[in-house]
């Protein structure tokens, strides 16, 4: 996953996300699974970056990428 993406995993019975690479570890933590999707994807917007959505198995189950706008 490339640095600056957004990841939403499980762990420890909660819903986490992280941005790839900044060093800076968890920035939301979640009981349930669609709101920490929803801080993730809106995240991974804002940044311009790819959010991997990862089940509880791990396994990737779904990732979405947002259209790179051009600089102007």
């Amino acid at each position: 996953m490339p640095t600056g993406d957004v990841e939403t995993f499980h762990l420890h019975g909660n819903w986490h996300n992280r941005i790839e690479g900044s060093g800076g570890g968890v920035f939301g933590t979640f009981s349930m699974k669609d709101e920490a999707v929803r801080v993730g994807r809106d995240q991974a917007h804002r940044r311009r970056a790819e959010h991997i959505i990862r089940n509880l198995d791990v396994i990737i189950g779904e990732a979405t990428a947002t259209e790179t706008i051009p600089a102007t």
